[in-house]
Parts: C-alpha cells; structure tokens; sequence
C-alpha cells in the first residue's frame, strides 16, 4: 500500500506542476485576449483592473484600421509561400533518400540546412541592396520569395525524415508498374507522409505568418502584413495597449485554430522519423 500511495502521489504531484507550467504559459495569452475587451483607460491601470465591462470598440477599431488589406497580404504570403515551399522541397527530400547516395544526401543535408544557420539580420543589407535594385521593394511577391527560401529548409528536413521511415517494397512496387518519378512521389510517396508533410506546411505557414522582421523591412507602405500593423498602432501618441491586445488577438486567431484542428496531424508529423 506504501508503494502504490507513494506513486499515486507522485503522479499527483507531476500532474499538478504541469498544469502550473502550462498556466504560467498560457496566462500572459489570456491577459492580452482579455485586455483587448477593455477600454484604453481601464487597461493602463495600476492595480490592473480585473473586473470591467467588456467592450468591441478595440476590435471594431481595429478593423476599421485596415484589418482586411493586413489580413489579405499575411495569408497571400504565407499560404503562397508554403505552396512553392513544399511543391520544391518534397521532390528534393524524394531525390535525398531514394534516389542518391548516403553521403551525398547527408552533405546536400547539411548544406541545405547550413542555410538557417546563419542569424537572419546578417543578410538583410545585401538582401535590401539586391530587392531595390531589382525594383522590387515593398512587393508582396518580394514577401513570397523570402518565405518560400526561410521555410524550404524545414519542409525538405521534416519531408526527408518522414520518406526515410517509408516501406521500400511499396516503392519498388510502384517503380515495377510503370510508375514515372512525378507519378510515385503523386500517387504513392505524398499520401503515405500525409502527416508528416501536414505538419511540415502548418509550420511553415505559421512561421511566414509570424515573421515581422523580413516585413517591417522590405515592405511597409503597398503590401504590409499584420504583424506590421501592430506597428502602426504605436505612434508619438503613445501606445495603445487595448487596441493593440485586440488586434494581437485576432492575428493569433490563425495559429491557434491551426494547432487544434491540426494536432494529430502535427504530433505524428512531428514524431515521425524519430523512431523506427
């Protein structure tokens, strides 16, 4: 009875400061939702102000802001981006593991990964240089590029991993019916790493959602992204916080719905490949 009392209060326990920890992460989200719902002046008091008259002014200014051309732009990029980002980086995982040599793919590997190493802001001036002279400043085609170039890494590390735990026979079997490349990689390959590449597409679009610094520098007057319309709300005024909790909490409407609908597929994309 001592062991089995002992485990159950270890499990307790473990339980307990999980749900402390994801608390803890989880609160700082839920005050900005909530701040989002009160007035500019109730959401600058000290003490902060814990019961109030919830409100959508912040919200409905927020749209009235411009939320829609933001909001266009931010999944244009991001869904665009991802798109170009898996139709190259699934055939180039494909070519790694089935069609070139263990040591070839694993320095085509590194070198495609060595790209990421790099911090991004060591490229960014001669990034600049070249988009203005190539007239493409302030472009949404511009966001493209640079989102399809930052996420290919990713897709093709992630689809690489998921093709390797893939039954051969099953390829070989396509091979002997005729099957051409396009065709195995179509018909065979993509719904077999369904998850995986699943899991690959929704980080990458959350990653080009997110990203600020590639927009607030290159483009910020014809083709602005939501991140940067946070931006905008703190001018020589001052900020506004409630208007800026309101928009901050629609634009993480989008990951969030992401990660729920998605989550079996994003735990077996990302645990695929880890274990044979």
């Amino acid at each position: 009875m001592g062991i089995i009392a002992t485990r159950k209060w270890s499990i307790f326990a473990w339980t307990a400061l999980a749900y402390i920890v994801v608390f803890l992460l989880v609160f700082p989200v839920l005050w900005m939702a909530l701040t989002g719902f009160k007035t500019e002046i109730a959401a600058i008091n000290i003490p902060p102000t814990l019961f109030f008259q919830p409100t959508l002014d912040q919200f409905r200014l927020a749209i009235e802001g411009g939320f829609g051309s933001y909001l266009f732009n931010s999944a244009a990029a991001a869904v665009v981006s991802t798109a170009l980002a898996m139709v190259l980086g699934i055939p180039a995982a494909y070519a790694m593991v089935f069609q070139m040599r263990k040591k070839s793919s694993d320095d085509m590997l590194f070198f495609v990964l060595s790209t990421r190493f790099m911090p991004f802001a060591a490229i960014l001036i001669p990034l600049y240089v070249i988009i203005t002279r190539l007239n493409l400043l302030d472009n949404l085609f511009t966001l493209i590029v640079i989102y399809t170039a930052m996420n290919l890494p990713l897709i093709i590390w992630m689809a690489r991993s998921y093709f390797l735990d893939l039954p051969k026979e099953v390829l070989e079997g396509a091979w002997l019916d005729g099957c051409s490349t396009l065709q195995t990689i179509v018909r065979v390959v993509v719904p077999m790493a369904a998850p995986g590449l699943t899991a690959a597409a929704l980080l990458s679009i959350i990653f080009a959602w997110n990203d600020f610094f590639f927009a607030v520098t290159l483009t910020y007057t014809n083709s602005p992204t939501l991140p940067i319309m946070v931006a905008v709300f703190t001018s020589n005024e001052g900020l506004f916080l409630a208007k800026v909790s309101a928009l901050a909490t629609m634009i993480i409407l989008v990951p969030v719905a992401i990660g729920i609908y998605a989550q079996k597929y994003l735990v077996q994309g990302l645990t695929g490949g880890a274990l044979k």
